[in-house]
């Protein structure tokens, strides 16, 4: 390549909501116009130098790592500018070789670390200790020298000048000339070219790209517009004074340059100065210290042993000692025993601290050295995972534990590997946030000044697929394409969206990942923190920290830990008993029978209405069910789920397509689900190693041509070797090519259902404890306590309103109750919280409001707080209702403050004397006041906690609601857009809206015995139902889901009072059957009286057996009724009382349909 020009400053998309150039676009620019090199100079920041380096070199182009960095005018930590202009100049950077790269990522680091005032910014001090490898210019119109000639100070524009080449010296800083059409350019570029004659450096001439195409310009001018938050039709805001920003051939950089020939070749010559071969795939782990006199090999080996002597009762056999040994061998031959080491005395501090830990997620769960570690909680002997899953011998690639923490204990661990790795030596990670379809097209809309509605009904537009492009929402959507076509406005957002979609957006930090080395990690990587916070992340993304060789961890914060260890502290406060939960036998009746019938809220990964039914329908009766529900319920296994039960309900009809499959199969009644089977098919069949098999699986995986068809020969010639023949070869192969595209980890799938089991023997065997545990784990989502408190109702579970005498800050339980914490009322923080409770502790209990007030310091507990903690029901234990206390709150704040200053000065009250040393505490008189009317009390409950308490305004309707609803409101986000359901709830809020034609429509907040929802009611349905529409109505409604910004919302086709409910929505009727007594007579009678009302509902009898055990049968499609009380009457009178109720459809199937 040969283009006698290359570009040396340009700004990619990682040059955040600035630059909008596409790394791969570049490249293939790059070829098109024969440029042998490139360079990529993003501002402040190297977040994206390493994926240009690895695609650069894939193209045959040569990568230049460069940063546009900002300078402060004194030192870094000055933040005494009051203005971006005054705080920074711009300084150019490239690398010529590794030393200028670890000294760019030290200088970048230290920019957002040390020196951050509007930008990261690196001062002359730093830049002298980090300048060797490094080249550097005069920059763009904003460098210090350019800057100082605009405002015409040439003596210091000439002091600035020998700074930078005392620092660099003249051999590696050039001076760098623009031509963007900018008068102020063309200004000062005489000047930059006398003074690189009378210094003698090399004159360059660049473009500051920072977008691709020329008509890219007003993508780029809408990009700036989303980084400051203004619209395009702003006057007063940043924007570039040119379309000239682009990536320019050579060919018109020479038309522009035609004066300085030599500054555009003059370019190579600085390529041909940068050689940076960036160092890759290096093991960065730290050392682990074993004890003195030990090796690390021989200490790791002694924990093992020891560990496997703990887990199999001083006894293990010789196939744990085996597998033990070879694992240990792959792991020292592999150049690991540090990590494992390290990852020990990490999960050894946690156990140490009372810290949860997870029994192991991941691939990791199938080390049985891990296992021994305690690092895992799940033997792979006993569940057959597979190690070579985690650790391939055959294919070098880092290990990769995944650890969970309790949620909020997870940062004392991040603190200790801080402590004891050096706190320079650990980080955490960047993620990048991409502006994807329907962000594109929002962010574009507001920038382009449109209303938030017709934006947002452009962008509902966009199908609700993974991965979807806006491209391909065009082609998938006609009314989209349609509008783009037609509108002119639309189709202005539309093209400006499509060349931003993918950009990156925003910036955060990793939520679990770690990165731990023994050595300062901006030796390699450069580091951010951003503006305001504490957290210290790498640049580098996940992969690309790990592409480094850099030793990543998941510190993972798994609410459900809490709950589950939580539960375990309450059983022993509560019930003295004490359980081992990570010692747990999975083999508890209560609890699976629990896991079958569906009442599984709360349990980990099962609380889903899908989850739910498979685990009834599946009929879960062991850990190793558990694991397959939740392998099969993901998009591609769920295609088998009908398979997986049929088969295990039938085992006689199961088929395998060969023998030796059946071993390996059978856990799973036949069907293929995890990725450890696709190994296991692998080596059975064609006598592959495990650590082949796993190569030929991600083979599969990767759909790759070439790698696949030599795959194919070798698996042909091993099975030919195991005597089956070509076809059955084949046939086989293509079944495993079609697992392998959807199989499971089973280590991941087992963790997760030991998880699931250890939450279900829980709710099973402790229920009280259990809820309190996670009504606490949820004590900050309102719309979470909401379900569970009624869950806790479902479960016959008293649940208590917070009380000044027994609460504390979270929640508790109470004997067989829960109560309420003081924390969960509105306007009550900590502190009062913990006045309250260090007085009564100290003091006892409080007698009335009085009592009270007198011994809770009013600068602590103001009229504000007690009146929220009474309107919440906290004095209940007093014996004084929430409307007596009211009717004396004043009197005993007076009372209060006066008992307070007199205590303060050290005098006695009239009262105290009267009383004496040792009598009882005064008590005043009650006034004689009836509580409030219940729904005033729940209604202050509901203000006070957001959620009713007490009871509940639906509470009476809730065998109605149940019958009736097809699904819950929490529920709802697990739907399709577009699916109907009923749902039963009280009206709580209003909103009209006028449409464009004048009509009334309304929005429409449904508070469910759930959780509340949104609902929409267009003008047809507002005119007809306005008199329902309004607060405090209970009422049924059929409708239609619907999805804005993500979120559930419900589209109202119908809505009817609640005491219509049964005459309108009844589509079955049940009837409960004691087997026991039943003769023919009484059958032939109730079908006499069903045949006597024909109607529309299909009926279904619930056959109960002996046993308790019911079995449901739909009658036939003769046996159709009408709901009627006559017909309830009639049946009843020959079945008993309470045997017939009425339903809506829930799933059943009908014969209709």
């Amino acid at each position: 390549m040969n283009a006698g020009f290359c570009h040396l400053h340009l700004h990619t998309e990682y040059s955040v909501l600035d630059g909008a150039i596409k790394i791969p676009e570049l490249l293939e620019r790059c070829q098109e116009y024969d440029m042998g090199a490139c360079a990529i100079t993003d501002h402040g920041a190297m977040f994206g130098v390493i994926d240009f380096y690895l695609a650069a070199k894939a193209s045959g182009i040569k990568p230049i790592i460069g940063a546009e960095l900002y300078l402060a005018p004194g030192h870094r930590t000055d933040r005494s500018a009051k203005n971006q202009a005054t705080a920074y100049t711009h300084l150019l950077l490239l690398c010529k070789d590794e030393a200028g790269y670890r000294n760019l990522c030290k200088l970048s680091s230290i920019g957002y670390l040390e020196g951050f005032h509007y930008k990261p910014r690196i001062d002359l001090e730093s830049l002298k200790r980090h300048a060797q490898g490094l080249i550097s210019s005069t920059g763009c119109l904003g460098g210090e020298v350019p800057q100082l000639l605009l405002r015409e100070e040439p003596a210091k524009a000439e002091e600035a000048m020998k700074r930078y080449l005392e620092i660099f010296g003249p051999e590696n800083f050039f001076v760098e000339l623009q031509d963007h059409g900018m008068p102020e350019q063309r200004r000062i570029n005489p000047q930059l070219i006398e003074m690189a004659r009378r210094y003698g450096l090399l004159l360059v001439a660049t473009n500051d790209c920072h977008y691709l195409n020329k008509d890219d310009a007003d993508a780029h001018d809408a990009l700036l517009c989303i980084q400051t938050n203004k619209t395009l039709d702003q006057e007063n805001r940043f924007r570039f004074q040119t379309k000239e920003f682009h990536f320019r051939s050579p060919k018109e950089m020479r038309e522009v340059f035609a004066e300085w020939p030599e500054a555009v070749t003059n370019t190579e010559k600085v390529a041909s100065l940068c050689n940076l071969e960036i160092p890759l795939h290096k093991h960065l782990i730290p050392q682990y210290a074993p004890p003195p006199g030990k090796t690390k090999q021989a200490f790791l080996h002694e924990l093992v042993m020891e560990g496997l002597r703990d887990r199999y009762d001083g006894k293990p056999s010789p196939k744990h000692i085996e597998r033990a040994e070879y694992e240990l061998s792959v792991i020292e031959q592999m150049g690991f025993v540090d990590y494992f080491l390290v990852v020990w005395d990490l999960i050894k501090q946690a156990r140490g601290k009372g810290i949860p830990v997870g029994p192991g997620r991941g691939s990791g769960a199938g080390s049985l050295v891990a296992y021994a570690l305690t690092i895992t909680n799940i033997d792979p002997i006993r569940y057959n995972l597979l190690f070579e899953r985690f650790l391939n011998p055959e294919r070098v690639s880092m290990p990769d534990f995944d650890l969970d923490f309790c949620y909020n204990r997870r940062s004392e661990l991040i603190e200790y590997v801080r402590e004891k790795y050096g706190y320079e030596n650990v980080s955490q990670i960047i993620t990048f946030g991409r502006m994807l379809a329907k962000q594109a097209i929002r962010n574009v809309g507001r920038v382009m000044g449109m209303s938030y509605g017709d934006v947002d009904r452009i962008a509902k537009l966009v199908p609700d697929e993974l991965k979807i492009t806006l491209e391909s929402a065009a082609e998938k959507e006609p009314e989209l394409k349609e509008l783009v076509k037609s509108d002119p406005q639309i189709g202005k957002l539309w093209n400006l969206a499509c060349r931003l979609e993918g950009s990156i957006g925003t910036l955060s930090t990793h939520a679990a990942g770690v990165i731990i080395c023994d050595e300062p990690l901006t030796d390699h990587v450069p580091l951010f923190q951003a503006s305001g916070s504490d957290i210290v992340a790498t640049q580098f993304e996940m992969k690309t920290a790990e592409e480094v060789g850099l030793l990543k961890m998941d510190f993972l914060g798994l609410r459900t830990l809490t709950v589950v260890h939580d539960t375990v502290r309450f059983i022993a406060e509560n019930r003295g008993i004490q359980i081992d939960i990570d010692a747990l036998e999975p083999d508890d009746a209560q609890t699976y029978e629990l896991l079958r019938s569906g009442r599984t809220t709360g349990v980990f990964q099962l609380e889903s209405s899908g989850m739910r039914d498979l685990s009834k329908r599946i009929g879960l009766e062991s850990l190793e069910e558990i694991c397959a529900l939740v392998a099969l319920y993901r998009p591609g296994p769920m295609q088998l789920k009908d398979q997986y039960i049929e088969s295990k309900h039938n085992p006689s009809k199961l088929v395998y397509d060969h023998p030796l499959l059946e071993p390996i199969l059978k856990e799973t009644y036949g069907v293929a689900l995890y990725q450890e089977q696709v190994m296991q098919i692998v080596q059975a069949v064609a006598g592959f190693s495990l650590g082949q098999a796993d190569i030929l699986r991600r083979a599969m995986g990767k759909k790759k041509a070439d790698l696949m068809e030599q795959q194919r020969e070798r698996f042909a010639e091993g099975a030919r070797k195991n005597g089956i023949d070509k076809d059955t070869a084949d046939t086989l192969f293509q079944k495993i090519e079609q697992f392998a595209g959807y199989g499971f980890n089973k280590s991941h799938s087992m963790a997760y259902a030991f998880v699931a089991y250890q939450t279900a023997f829980l709710k099973a065997n402790y229920p009280v404890e259990f809820m309190a545990a996670l009504l606490t784990s949820e004590s900050g989502n309102l719309e979470k306590v909401a379900q569970y408190v009624e869950e806790c109702r479902r479960m016959g579970i008293e649940i208590l309103p917070p009380d000044v005498n027994y609460s504390g800050y979270g929640f508790h339980v109470e004997g067989s109750a829960i109560r309420f914490g003081m924390g969960t009322v509105k306007n009550i923080g900590r502190d009062p919280v913990e006045a309250i409770q260090r007085e009564r502790e100290e003091q006892g209990p409080y007698k009335d409001i009085f009592d009270f007030c007198a011994r809770l310091d009013s600068r602590v507990l103001n009229r504000r707080i007690i009146e929220s903690l009474n309107r919440a029901g906290a004095f209940e234990s007093t014996g004084w209702n929430r409307r007596q206390v009211e009717e004396v709150l004043e009197a005993a704040l007076s009372e209060g403050q006066i008992s307070q200053r007199e205590r303060a000065s050290g005098q006695t009250s009239l009262l105290e004397l009267m009383a004496g040393d040792n009598a009882e505490p005064i008590t005043r008189q009650k006034p004689e006041l009836e509580e409030w009317p219940e729904n005033h009390l729940l209604a202050l409950e509901k203000e006070m906690l957001g959620l009713y308490v007490s009871s509940h305004p639906l509470a009476r309707h809730a065998a109605l609601l149940e019958r009736y609803s097809t699904v819950s409101a929490a529920d709802l986000s697990s739907l399709a857009e577009g699916q109907e359901v009923c749902l039963g709830g009280l009206i709580s809020n209003v909103k009209t809206h006028l449409t464009q034609r004048g009509r009334k429509m309304a929005f429409v907040t449904l508070e469910t015995l759930e959780s509340p929802c949104e609902m929409v009611v267009f003008s047809d349905l507002y005119e007809a139902k306005a008199e329902l529409l309004v607060p405090d109505m209970i009422v049924m409604v059929k409708a239609k889901v619907n999805y804005r910004n993500d979120e559930p919302t419900l589209l109202a086709e119908d809505i009817v009072p609640i005491d219509e409910t049964e005459n309108r929505f009844t589509q079955t009727v049940h009837i409960r059957l004691n087997t026991v007594g039943l003769d023919e007579a009484l059958l032939t009678r109730l079908a006499e009286i069903l045949d006597a009302q024909p109607g529309h509902c299909d009926v279904y009898l619930h056959c109960v057996t002996p046993n308790h055990d019911e079995i449901t049968v739909h009658a036939t499609p003769s046996c159709v009724v009408s709901p009627s009380a006559q017909l309830q009457r009639e049946v009843e009178a020959i079945l008993g009382e309470g045997c017939l109720w009425y339903a809506g459809a829930n799933g059943y199937p009908r014969h209709s349909q």
